[in-house]
């Protein structure tokens, strides 16, 4: 019996030192997901996002910090929790998953109590450099990363608010930050873009940060093939943005140990076996050029997608003959259903003109009672904001006064010869074109 107790004292102790990996550093994470915003639709995939990469991180030796659905009271206090984690670390992370708005160049994460009615309500946000100055003190990485670069009705909201002539300063997408010493930045899509929520679990930039970040690879790479991968996926439609800037090798997981059994005869030499080090000199001259070279010497390896978006990313674009193809008639039927809220609900049909890529319908003579005009202009890739302009008529469903002006957007994307949007500000109003 007593020999029996020995047994599985040591078995216990040989399992706890054996088993589980062992980190020599001092490793923090915050990660936060929003999904339920209280004045903006529903997001499925940022809670689950939050989930799966917290547990991916735990995974890997970090001491992690996560959050969700958090108020601006919520997200202060999840910060102030990480600034003093990071201060005794040598490794920080920050994720972030969902609503962000860039304005006059500077990124903001959205909490989900925002309410945006003019400028001075970007003071209820987070600002992302708050966050890169909180991750300062780690003594050996610092990480950020932010999947928050999607289509966001509260920016939309704030344009309206502030007028045209401000609106200019609220850009698409986010901002690019260049990232200090000893610290990777990598944004779910380029700076100015939107990025993808997914049909699935999660994300597509968190699916591929899930298969990759476990990996025993040099963080660089792991974060290389992410992005590759993120490019593959969306079909070539969403390319992260990566910005290294790291002295020497840095891993997570430690480095992959291959032991290799000496052979008879020579193996095949691999065209793939080393990649790496020459995609890190060609991203580290960045030019049309170096991209080329690495695809004429590794035409079918692991970064030959990535280059060739660099290489488009790097050549003056027809952005006119891309918008062009839209050009025509469209025919078009908004839809508003009624809501339990008690808003009406209504419906007609319209007829726009594309030319050059610019989006223009009218109904009635403009300006006057009941009259309504659509304008935006058709990006490369599809998509538009369209601006509903009208003026109340004699049968408004909300009784305002004859002649009330009243505006709304409709984000829309276009796709051969269809298209489709939404209200940004009411998620039951949608509209469907056809090219005629």
């Amino acid at each position: 019996m007593h020999r029996d107790v020995l047994f599985a004292f040591f078995a216990a102790v040989f399992f706890s030192v054996f088993a589980t990996p062992a980190f020599a550093d001092n490793r923090v994470a915050l990660v936060i997901g929003n999904s339920t915003y209280a004045r903006v639709p529903h997001l499925p995939n940022p809670v689950h996002d939050a989930e799966d990469v917290a547990a991916a991180l735990k995974r890997s030796g970090f001491d992690t910090i996560v959050a969700t659905d958090l108020d601006k009271a919520g997200m202060d206090e999840a910060m102030i929790r990480f600034a003093r984690a990071a201060h005794t670390a040598d490794v920080a992370m920050f994720y972030y998953t969902r609503h962000a708005l860039q304005f006059a160049g500077i990124d903001y994460l959205v909490p989900v109590d925002a309410q945006l009615n003019d400028g001075a309500d970007l003071r209820r946000l987070v600002r992302v450099d708050d966050v890169i100055a909180d991750m300062q003190p780690a003594k050996s990485l610092r990480i950020l990363v932010l999947d928050s670069c999607r289509d966001n009705p509260l920016a939309e909201q704030l344009k309206r608010s502030i007028g045209t002539a401000r609106s200019a300063s609220i850009g698409r997408g986010l901002a690019k930050i260049d990232s200090p010493d000893g610290m990777i930045v990598s944004y779910a899509t380029q700076p100015g873009r939107t990025a993808e929520d997914g049909n699935g679990r999660n994300s597509p930039y968190t699916t591929a940060f899930l298969r990759n970040v476990e990996a025993k690879e040099e963080i660089g790479t792991i974060f290389r093939r992410i992005s590759a991968e993120v490019y593959q996926a969306t079909h070539q439609m969403q390319l992260p943005e990566l910005s290294l800037s790291l002295i020497g090798e840095f891993y997570l997981n430690g480095k992959l140990q291959i032991t290799a059994t000496p052979a008879t005869t020579p193996a095949p030499v691999d065209p793939c076996a080393a990649p790496t080090d020459h995609w890190k000199s060609a991203e580290a001259i960045n030019t049309k050029a170096a991209y080329e070279d690495h695809l004429a010497r590794f035409p079918t390896c692991s970064f030959a997608d990535l280059a060739r978006a660099k290489i488009a990313a790097l050549t003056t674009p027809d952005s006119a003959k891309d918008r062009r193809r839209f050009d025509g008639i469209w025919l078009g039927k908004l839809v508003c259903e009624s809501t339990p809220s008690g808003l009406p609900g209504w419906s007609y049909e319209l007829t726009g003109r594309v030319a050059d890529g610019v989006f223009h319908a009218e109904k009635g003579r403009a300006g006057k009672p009941g009259s309504q005009t659509f304008d935006g202009t058709i990006e490369p890739d599809g998509t538009a904001d369209i601006l509903q302009k009208g003026w109340s008529g004699a049968r408004d469903p909300f009784h305002r006064p004859l002649g009330t002006e009243f505006n709304n957007t409709y984000l829309t994307k276009f796709d051969g010869p269809h298209g489709s949007g939404t209200r940004s500000d009411r998620a039951s109003c949608n509209v469907k074109f056809t090219k005629r």
